[in-house]
């Protein structure tokens, strides 16, 4: 993918000599003032921006500035006829990378250009790199020790490294992109970019036009040649979300596109382009039943079902619920400055007890509903979301499940202390012991850790000693002489 240049200037000769001195090496877009330079800047992602100082009635210096607050910040290269001194210091303190003088040095231009990109390039890199080692490779965020969630990890540390399209499939709300950027994250591909597109938010002309792109003139509105975001994610890895909602005409493009050939045009366009992607796709529908119905291509489906993971919903592993309760409210504690935390019992076995039709993503806000209206030093029953209350009101949850069965309990419901010696277990199983490793997975101090074993131990030692009627017992259980 060749690397996108802005050139803003009120003289039409000036944008138009300039573009044809770049558009052999790199895109470029045009535009003679701030209102349409922002338009382009926020439907396009742009490498470098090239704008002259003065504008008819406009200063490129607040050009300048607004471009670098951009979530995608280019980097910007200051034209101006008034090359004093002063103007570049200014130009420079504003953020600029550089500047030039009018008339234009072309050779100093195009020099200038490939060095901005020199710097930006580097500058991805070292984001890329401290991500990674932020992120540990993606997996801290998908958060729970349940027996599903980990069938789920082991699968994406297995495909991860291999080139298989992957559907993932779930509820809204499981965590399904999360999924999708541990795999990039994980992969060959992690220095590239991760691209992701929310199909469903867009009508299917504007879908085609966001993943392949279009050339000027392509339809009305079309005054720029756009990048599409297969050509954006050459190398890397593009997302696609609810898959399930694009048209046929679409799926039939986006099968050739993910077949051998690998190829795709830009709307308008003929030229035949290529892009070396890997596919991940996201649905909460079923495929394969719109497969049968004839609304998705049964070809494009087997393409992208090479690899399939399904995110369970949070209402089958509800063990992972104070795991992510912990992580959720280091988070938003360390947000809204507030000290660490906790949540009563009774406020934590209404969260166990809550069926979370809205997945995590749903716990996710609740825990930052419970620390925003808490005043104390805990988050009580009354601070957490309405929906949440009036369903623990009820004693059941959705469809009259009850608690003890939706933990697999045959008599008693379920109960804070058992799921929390539970979850000690399997943390202790996971780490082989490892005390630290273990506090580390359950987000709690390792001496905090070796109260609750021991806190374990003595009530095991007490139902023991009770069972058999005596009140001591040896190490190994028997009763002493």
């Amino acid at each position: 993918m060749q690397p996108t240049i802005l050139i803003v200037d009120d003289e039409k000769h000036t944008r138009d000599g300039l573009r044809r001195l770049l558009e052999e090496q790199y895109d470029v877009y045009v535009a003679g003032d701030i209102a349409s330079a922002m338009d382009v800047l926020e439907r396009d992602q742009i490498d470098v921006l090239l704008t002259d100082l003065r504008l008819a009635g406009d200063d490129g210096m607040v050009l300048i500035e607004r471009a670098l607050k951009h979530s995608r910040a280019p980097i910007c290269i200051m034209m101006t006829a008034y090359g004093s001194v002063d103007t570049a210091v200014e130009a420079m303190r504003r953020g600029a990378y550089d500047f030039v003088t009018k008339p234009l040095n072309l050779d100093k231009v195009e020099m200038l250009i490939a060095r901005a990109l020199g710097t930006k390039r580097i500058e991805q890199e070292n984001r890329t790199l401290r991500q990674q080692v932020d992120e540990r490779f993606g997996l801290e965020n998908i958060v729970g020790e349940s027996s599903n969630l980990r069938e789920v990890l082991d699968t994406v540390r297995q495909v991860a490294p291999s080139s298989a399209n992957v559907l993932i499939d779930g509820e809204s709300g499981t965590g399904k992109e999360l999924a999708a950027h541990a795999i990039h994250n994980l992969s060959r591909r992690h220095k590239a970019k991760f691209v992701t597109v929310h199909c469903a938010a867009l009508s299917p002309t504007l879908l085609e036009s966001e993943l392949f792109g279009h050339e000027r003139g392509a339809f009305t509105g079309a005054h720029e040649r756009r990048i599409g975001r297969f050509e954006q994610a050459n190398g890397g890895t593009i997302f696609l979300d609810e898959i399930g909602e694009i048209d046929q005409s679409t799926q039939v493009k986006l099968l050739r596109v993910i077949s051998e050939e690998r190829a795709f045009e830009r709307v308008g366009g003929n030229q035949l382009l290529k892009a070396d992607v890997r596919l991940i796709a996201a649905t909460n529908k079923d495929l394969a039943k719109l497969v049968k119905e004839g609304k998705f291509r049964d070809d494009l489906y087997f393409r992208l079902n090479v690899v399939h993971i399904t995110m369970p919903p949070l209402r089958e592993r509800k063990e992972d619920i104070p795991l992510l309760v912990q992580k959720f409210l280091r988070h938003f504690c360390k947000v809204n400055e507030k000290p660490l935390l906790e949540l009563t019992s009774d406020a934590m076995n209404t969260l166990l007890n809550y069926d979370w039709p809205g997945n995590v993503r749903e716990l996710r806000t609740a825990i930052e509903h419970g620390v925003v209206m808490t005043s104390g030093p805990k988050i009580t029953l009354r601070e957490l979301p309405t929906a949440v209350r009036q369903a623990a009101a009820a004693g059941t949850l959705p469809g009259g499940i009850t608690a003890g069965k939706a933990f697999g309990a045959r008599t008693s419901p379920l109960d804070l202390h058992e799921t929390e010696r539970k979850l000690i277990m399997q943390a202790l199983a996971t780490t082989r012991g490892n005390i630290t490793a273990a506090a580390k997975k359950l987000g709690i101090s390792r001496r905090t850790l070796h109260r609750k074993i021991n806190e374990m131990n003595a009530a095991k030692a007490a139902e023991e000693a009770a069972a058999d009627g005596s009140g001591s017992s040896t190490e190994d259980g028997s009763t002493p002489p």
